[in-house]
C-alpha cells in the first residue's frame, strides 16, 4: 500500500457495497467506471477545479474510457483509486485510474479518460485554463 500511496498523491477511498456485486459474486465491470468518476470528481475538487466550472461554464467531459481487470474484488473490502494525469494538451488530457484493494493488498483494475474541455455555453471545445493546466502538469507522469 505504500509504494500505491507514494505514486498517487491524490486518491479516493471508496467502500464496496454488497449491491455492487453480480450473479458472479465479484463487483460488477461497470462499477468501476463509477469508481472512476468519484475519482475523477474528488480528484477534481482537491485541485479546486469544479468551483471554475459555475463561473465560467467550462468544464470537463469525457471523450473515451477504459478499464483492464486484473482481479476481482468482492465484498467486504475498501478500495482506494489513485488518479495520475499523462499527454496534457491545450484543451485535452488523460486521466489514468489505479485501483488498489485493501482486502487483497493489490491493484485489481486499471483505466483511462480522455478527457476533453468543454464550454457548455457555447457548446464548444475549451482551452485549459493556465491554473488547471499547472494543477495537472504537477501531478502528471509523463
Amino acid at each position: 500500500m505504500q509504494s500505491f500511496i507514494e505514486q498517487h498523491p491524490i486518491r479516493t477511498k471508496i467502500n464496496v457495497a454488497w449491491g455492487e456485486m453480480d450473479a458472479l459474486q465479484h463487483v460488477n465491470n461497470v462499477v468501476y467506471f463509477r469508481y472512476f468518476e468519484t475519482a475523477r470528481i474528488d480528484f477534481f475538487t482537491q485541485l479546486g477545479f469544479l468551483k471554475d466550472l459555475q463561473v465560467t461554464g467550462v468544464g470537463p467531459v469525457i471523450s473515451e474510457n477504459n478499464a483492464r481487470y486484473k482481479r476481482p474484488v468482492t465484498f467486504p473490502d475498501s478500495v482506494h483509486v489513485g488518479v495520475t494525469i499523462s499527454d496534457i494538451e491545450k484543451d485535452r488530457f488523460m486521466m489514468h485510474y489505479t485501483v488498489f484493494s485493501e482486502s487483497q493488498k493489490a491493484v485489481t483494475t486499471v483505466g483511462s479518460s480522455h478527457v476533453v474541455m468543454f464550454n457548455f455555453t457555447t457548446g464548444k471545445k475549451a482551452e485549459l485554463s493556465d491554473e488547471l493546466l499547472a494543477a495537472l502538469k504537477a501531478h502528471s507522469n509523463d
